[in-house]
C-alpha cells in the first residue's frame, strides 16, 4: 500500500490518533507544547503553528485543541472567574484559544479535521471562517463504551461512518455512570486531561476512512 507523505496529529500527547495512522501504514507525527505521555520518536514538542512550517502536510488532524475557554461548559467563567483568576485573564485565554483554533481551521493543508466540544457564542464570534461542525460523533458509535459528544470541523474530508455502534445502558445504572466517566471527572489539576481523552475506536475509523480510503484514493487518482 502506498503511504501518505506526512500526517500531523496536533495538540496530542497520548499518541492515540497518531498511532492509529501509523498502524494503518502512514507517516504520522504528533505534536504539542507538552511532551508525549510515553516516550516516542514520533512526537514533536513544539507549537503546532511552528510545526506546520517544517514540512508539507497532507492531513492535519487536530486531535484536541485546548477548549477550556471555548466550550459551553466553561462559558460561566467569563462572568465570574474561578478562584485565582481574573476576568481579564479569562477573556485573554478565550482570545488565545480562539486564535489557535482559527489557525488550525484555516491552515494551508489540503485535508483538515478539528475536533472540539460544543462552543459558546463568544468563541464562535472570534474564529475566522467559523461554520458549524460537519458532524458530531460519540465514542460508542465506534465500539468505545463512553459518552462524549465530539464535534468534527472538516475540510475536504467526508463524515465518519460509525463502525461498531453499541447500545447505551439505561440512565441511572452504574454502567451508565461508567460510560459518563469523562463528564464526571473529579476536580483537580489533571481534570482537563481526562476530559480531553480521545478514544481508539474513533481514531481507527479516522485512519481507515480518511487515511486509507479517502485521501489515499485522491492521491492515487
Amino acid at each position: 500500500m502506498n503511504t501518505l507523505n506526512n500526517i500531523l496529529i496536533a495538540c496530542e500527547t497520548s499518541g492515540v490518533v497518531r498511532d492509529a495512522f501509523l498502524n494503518a501504514g502512514h507517516n504520522a507525527w504528533s505534536c504539542d507544547i507538552l511532551p508525549s505521555d510515553t516516550p516516542s520518536n514520533r512526537h514533536i514538542q513544539a507549537d503546532v503553528r511552528d510545526v506546520l512550517k517544517m514540512e508539507k502536510w497532507d492531513l492535519l488532524m487536530v486531535a484536541h485543541p485546548p477548549c477550556t475557554r471555548l466550550c459551553n461548559s466553561g462559558v460561566r467563567w467569563l462572568k465570574t472567574p474561578p478562584p485565582g483568576k481574573t476576568l481579564e485573564q479569562m477573556w485573554q485565554e478565550l482570545e488565545d484559544g480562539a486564535a489557535l483554533f482559527s489557525d488550525m481551521l484555516n491552515a494551508d493543508v489540503p485535508h483538515i479535521a478539528v475536533e472540539n466540544p460544543v462552543m459558546h457564542k463568544h468563541a464562535k464570534a472570534r474564529i475566522k471562517n467559523y461554520q458549524k461542525p460537519a458532524q458530531t460523533v460519540q465514542p460508542w458509535w465506534f465500539g468505545d463504551p463512553f459518552f462524549k459528544a465530539t464535534g468534527l470541523y472538516l475540510k475536504n474530508l467526508p463524515q465518519l461512518t460509525p463502525t461498531n455502534k453499541l447500545t447505551p445502558p439505561p440512565k441511572g445504572t452504574d454502567e451508565h455512570k461508567a460510560w459518563s466517566k469523562v463528564h464526571r471527572a473529579s476536580p483537580g489539576p489533571f481534570r482537563w486531561k481526562e476530559r480531553s481523552k480521545f478514544f481508539p475506536g474513533i481514531a481507527e475509523a479516522m485512519a481507515e476512512q480518511w487515511g486509507n480510503s479517502y485521501i489515499q484514493k485522491g492521491i492515487a487518482s
